[in-house]
Parts: structure tokens; sequence; C-alpha cells
């Protein structure tokens, strides 16, 4: 790799990796706030609320990255013609071809870290967020633990917190059990500890009073305790089976699927139509640099003709990811549309390597600049200060 490519190579891949971090952070807070209620009615640190929800972020990576590179090429090669670059590079007797590989080398990079990404690491971190879920939904603690909440647990069983101490223990705890209809038990604490054992899971409660109310009879009796143990096990779900959706199958799990998988049997095309947007997922980034090159690539002396090509190749872009998108979801239904997706992969791939290889420029016709530049010219006269 000569001087130039790597001046280029460094320049893009510098401009992708912050746009990639840029957008995924933003993304992945929005979605993050999503699952905020559960954390805090778990208590846990900051620490784990960003490791649980940090799992998602291979999923956003795989999405943004393509997206990411193509705004980075746009970037490099807008920069490249604004300093007159590509210019002397062109006047020099540089071909196209080779100021375009230094672009396809990066969008290689892109390409195997969406591969590996798709195979693996988006299908594993939702399995972990998955098995997390599912262990907290069948945890009473997740139930109960909610400050200034009555909670009924079970018909008849209500319970009340007013507050969780960072350490996790439970302060001013109002307990009313109804399931006897023989008798109303009342309980009320000051503090209390959750204990999961393989006794089950208890509820301590440390200096309180238990008010226990018989069918019948007048006054309730009552009985002042400095430790008390009430048991949770009944009210916990119990373990769950977990089963993982289609999106958090492994890559070979898509390829060879077990014919006796409830999902599979029921759902093959939608197993289907996943495995082909995982196999087409790496191609993206590097249709996405071949059209982004094709429109962005070529010498420009005009900022209008720059800014026609670069509408040009978001539409591009835009088109084909549409395609690839409606390919994936008829598909599962209609098998012979997850080819669509193959052919406009292939088509641009070839579109944009001819137009490469012959240094060809991509001009818009001739009525559309003639009527954007009529619509330019009247509104600037329209919008223009009065003298």
């Amino acid at each position: 790799m000569d001087s130039i490519s790597r001046y280029i190579f460094r320049t893009t891949f510098s401009a992708f990796a912050i746009v990639l971090l840029s957008l995924t952070a933003v993304i992945w807070v929005t979605q993050a706030l999503r699952d905020i209620d559960i954390m805090t009615s778990q208590g846990q640190t900051i620490l784990v609320f960003i490791g649980i929800t940090g799992l998602i972020i291979p999923l956003l990576v795989l999405v943004i990255a393509p997206i990411a590179l193509l705004i980075a090429v746009a970037h490099s090669l807008n920069k490249l013609s604004t300093d007159s670059e590509i210019i002397v590079m062109n006047a020099a007797g540089m071909s196209p071809w080779i100021l375009f590989r230094a672009f396809l080398n990066v969008a290689i990079v892109v390409s195997i870290l969406v591969a590996s990404i798709s195979a693996y690491f988006a299908p594993k971190g939702l399995r972990m967020l998955r098995d997390w879920l599912t262990e907290v939904r069948a945890n009473v603690v997740s139930t109960i633990v909610q400050p200034g909440r009555f909670t009924s647990m079970e018909s008849g069983v209500t319970i009340h917190i007013r507050e969780r101490r960072t350490n996790g223990q439970l302060v001013g705890i109002f307990l009313d059990d109804r399931r006897n209809p023989k008798e109303r038990l009342t309980v009320i604490a000051d503090t209390g500890d959750l204990i999961d054992n393989d006794k089950g899971t208890f509820l301590v409660l440390q200096q309180g009073m238990i008010q226990r109310h018989e069918v019948g009879q007048r006054d309730p009796s009552m009985v002042v305790f400095d430790r008390y143990a009430f048991d949770l096990s009944q009210f916990a779900g119990g373990q769950q089976a977990v089963k993982y959706s289609i999106r958090e199958r492994y890559i070979w799990q898509l390829l060879w699927p077990d014919p006796n998988d409830q999902f599979y049997i029921e759902q093959p095309g939608q197993f289907r139509a996943e495995l082909h947007d995982r196999l087409v997922a790496p191609l993206y980034p590097l249709a996405f640099t071949v059209i982004a090159f094709a429109y962005l690539g070529a010498p420009r002396t005009t900022r209008q003709s720059r800014t026609m090509s670069m509408v040009g190749a978001v539409a591009g872009v835009g088109l084909l990811r549409l395609i690839g998108f409606t390919s994936t979801v008829f598909g599962a239904n209609l098998p012979w549309l997850l080819v669509l997706q193959y052919v406009a992969i292939l088509a641009a791939f070839v579109a944009g390597f001819f137009v490469i290889r012959r240094g060809l420029i991509i001009e818009p016709p001739a009525f559309l600049t003639n009527a954007i530049a009529a619509i330019t010219e009247r509104l600037s006269r329209r919008f223009a200060p009065q003298q």
C-alpha cells in the first residue's frame, strides 16, 4: 500500500469509526432507557445497567456500520475533491481504479466486521440479554422490589416497600395476606432483606409486628418480633425454559436447523429469509462503497455537480437497501423473491465497476439540472433582501 492509499485508508477509517461510535451511542441510549425501569426495580448499579443494555450494541453496529461507511467514504471523497486532490491525481495520470482500491480496503475491513457480528456476536448478545430478562421475570425479587408501589404478588397478597437502600436492604415494609379465608395476616416491619438460597426465596424482616385477625373474632392478635422470615418461594415462577427467536440463532443454526425445532417447524420461511439476510449483510459495505465512489470519485469542478452526485449516491444506496429489505420481508412467503437482493447487489457491483474502470462521470439529465437551477434562481430572487 503506497503513501496515498495509506493516507486515504487512515482518513476514511477514522471518519468511519467516529460516525459509527457516535450513531451507535445515540441509538443505544434511546434503547437503553426502555429497560431502565426493570433495572431500577432490581436495585442494580450503573455498571450492571451499562453491561446489560450494552448487549444490544453488536446488533446496532450491524445495522449502522454500512451507513457509517457510506458517510465516511462520501466525506473523504468530498474532502479530496474540495482540496482539488482528486483533480491533481487525475492530472498526474493516476487511474480512478487505483484511488478506489484504497476505499475498497476499508470496505473489506468493515465487511469482515459485519460478517463476524452477523454470524456470532449479535446473536450472542441477544441470547445473553434474553437469558437475563427471563431470569429477572422468573425471580420474585423483580416483582416486589418496587419502592412506593402497592404490588399484588398473588390473589390476596399485597406488599409495599417505602424504599430500598444502596446496600439492597428494604425499609418500611407492609405485607397484607388474605389468602386464608379464615384469617387475615398483616405484617409491618422497619427493615428487611431478601435472601435467595437453595432452600428458596425468603423475605427476612427485622423489628416489626404481626397482626392476625381471625374470622368471628372481634379483636386481632398482635405479636411483636425481632426477626421474622416470610417464604416467597411459592410466588416465584421457577426455572423457565429459554426459547430463542430466529434473530437470536447463530448462522450455523440457520444453515443446519434442528428438524425438531418448534420454530423451524412452524416458520421455515422465516428461517430461510433470516439466513439470506445474514449472508448478504457483509456485501452491503462493499456495494455502498462501490456506489459512492462511482458517483463521487470522478473529478468535479463545481459545487452543484458534487451536490447532485451526493444525492445520486444516497438515492442509489437507499434503493439497494430497500430492495434488500423488501426481498427479506416478502421472501419468507415467496422464496423466489430472496434472489432479488442478490441480483440487485450484483447489478450494483457490475455497473459501479464499469463506471470506475472507465473513469466515467455520472451526470444527471440536462432537464433535471436546468429545472433545479431554475428553481434555485427563483427562490433566491424571492427571498433576496430588498434594497
